[in-house]
């Protein structure tokens, strides 16, 4: 009874606990609200004042209408594909017996959209999808075919996004022992009837989450619409970069975006009240061993394998496409083998490959770790307070790079602080734009947690600090590495909030391949992008080994998949 009055007590009888509250949200009240109130008071603000115009005109624009629908049905789409590719994924990797040679051929893949600019995919569809593709022209002799519109966009990102689900899908699955599944089959249920009513409600807040990330992504995402969607697919995303980039109009492109807010907030909300009805508690502490699960049977089993086997064919094939017109003079054109294009970036390109790496590698551990206390804070806290922690704390991943990029950008352009122009507004930006897959990771890792297990190590005294440091840290270590991986992979490949925060001291990898493709230069773009792929697969394999190396087998679950 005194250590569950000890591990509940409120947060202000706990010095140590109090001072990371105080020190969080005097971060979260300068990275987030700061940035956004000083966004919406240039949004929403004239000559005269304080006026809604600007918000009622968009209201009331027809064209903004139809782009806002656009967007959600878009994101809808994107992220019930991508939950659904996320798990296939995730459950075929953790319970179908496959060989490890396979785990890692799908470890290595499936990290191939996720640590990618955010346009390759895109560009790709277009190689072999579009007038002149591969697929349509060469190989099946379509006339004028078209790739631009509702299907293409809607795979490209589900593409893109699904990996998404599959980091936060996998830990789950890994960490739920066969112990459930095994009694369920002794009282005489089909491997159907367990898989439906234990191993999936055990996985749905790993499902709301995958959703929830998928969603948001998608409906920030500019860069695919902008390459996709064409004339008869506007949505708001790409209609703000365009009004802000191609008009100059800041407080047009901000109160589009802001309408994003609503929806991503009702999915948000949606999501925790699903969860939080009921209880996934796999991990108890009591003795004894866990069971693995029974997994699918023989024909499921094939099936899986062939639906996973098919995607992650696609992928290689369009990355093979990326390789192929990074080794040519220009793709489709003049294909003769060459290596200038890596020669151009290991010269012209060397200032924007430092400045990327040095950043990439402060933000790594400082995401991950804010990502881990944000997220044991929310898991393992009451009231109000958690609440707003999970809110503000998912504010800048909910609105559109865009937005964020701004919002930087008006908040400390000026005096009491002036950050633009140096590394730290675009590590800051990073973390608190990026470390959510790591608290969501974590939140939902510590449901699966018995509180048990750590009242019982304040009953023999320790305190917060070293419990969280000797208990609940290396049962939630896979999200740690999620939170780092997912950091660095966002520092190397993102560009929609960081566009508008680069400047002479410091660039980054992304812009350069952007000004390339609207150069027209494919060649360098092309070879940048494998570059970011090879740092960033050799940078997620030494996680991966640390984290192997540092866990229990039963939680060995990979940075960005798995190992």
């Amino acid at each position: 009874m005194a250590a569950a009055v000890t591990a509940r007590a409120p947060a202000h009888s706990d010095p140590f606990r109090m001072g990371v509250i105080v020190v969080l949200w005097l971060l979260l009240g300068l990275f987030v609200l700061y940035p956004l109130a000083c966004l919406l008071g240039r949004a929403f603000s004239d000559d005269t004042g304080f006026t809604l115009g600007p918000i009622v005109g968009a209201l009331g624009n027809p064209t903004h209408l139809r782009a806002l629908r656009n967007s959600l049905v878009l994101a809808t789409l994107v992220g019930i594909l991508g939950t659904a590719a996320g798990f296939l994924f995730a459950y075929t990797v953790e319970r179908t017996d496959m060989s490890r040679g396979a785990k890692r051929l799908i470890d290595l893949v499936i990290l191939l959209p996720l640590i990618s600019p955010p346009f390759t995919t895109s560009i790709g569809f277009v190689f072999s999808f579009g007038p002149r593709g591969l697929i349509t022209y060469h190989l099946l002799g379509m006339q004028n075919a078209q790739v631009y519109g509702w299907v293409s966009t809607t795979c490209a990102e589900a593409l893109t996004y699904f990996p998404l689900g599959f980091l936060a899908l996998r830990p789950l699955i890994a960490a739920i022992g066969g112990d459930l599944e095994e009694a369920a089959f002794s009282l005489g249920g089909s491997r159907w009837q367990v898989f439906r009513t234990v191993t999936l409600p055990l996985t749905t807040p790993g499902l709301g989450n995958a959703f929830l990330l998928i969603f948001a992504a998608s409906l920030a995402d500019f860069a695919t619409p902008l390459i996709l969607a064409g004339n008869n697919l506007p949505v708001l995303p790409t209609d703000a970069y365009l009004q802000i980039t191609g008009m100059f109009d800041l407080k047009g492109g901000a109160v589009l975006s802001l309408l994003l807010l609503v929806p991503a907030g009702l999915v948000f909300f949606a999501q925790r009240y699903l969860v939080e009805r009921r209880s996934y508690v796999t991990i108890t502490g009591k003795i004894g061993g866990r069971a693995h699960g029974a997994g699918a049977a023989p024909l499921a089993r094939l099936l899986l394998w062939a639906n996973c086997a098919a995607l992650t064919l696609f992928i290689l094939y369009l990355y093979g496409l990326l390789v192929y017109a990074s080794a040519v003079v220009a793709f489709g054109a003049n294909e003769t083998l060459t290596l200038d294009n890596y020669r151009v970036i290991f010269t012209e390109g060397i200032p924007a490959i430092k400045d990327t790496l040095i950043i990439a590698l402060i933000g790594m551990p400082l995401g991950g770790l804010y990502g881990v206390i944000v997220g044991y804070l929310i898991a393992r806290s009451r009231g109000i307070g958690r609440h707003m922690i999970e809110i503000v704390s998912m504010i800048n991943y909910a609105l559109p790079g865009t937005i964020v990029g701004i919002a930087y950008l008006i908040a400390f352009n000026d005096q009491p602080l002036v950050l633009t122009g140096t590394a730290t507004i675009i590590i800051a930006c990073y973390i608190f734009r990026y470390s959510p897959t790591g608290i969501r990771t974590t939140v939902a890792l510590l449901q699966q947690i018995d509180r048990s297990i750590e009242e019982a190590s304040f009953s023999l005294g320790a305190s917060s600090l070293r419990t969280f440091r000797s208990v609940t840290l290396p049962l939630i270590l896979p999200a740690f590495f999620a939170g780092l991986g997912t950091v660095f992979i966002r520092a190397m490949t993102a560009i929609s909030a960081t566009i508008f925060l680069v400047s002479i001291n410091w660039t980054l990898i992304t812009v350069r391949i952007l000004e390339n493709m609207t150069e027209v230069a494919l060649g360098p773009a092309a070879a940048f992008s494998v570059f970011v792929i090879v740092v960033v697969l050799a940078v997620t394999s030494l996680l991966n080994i640390a984290l192997s190396r540092m866990t229990a087998p039963t939680q060995r679950v990979s940075v960005g998949t798995a190992s």
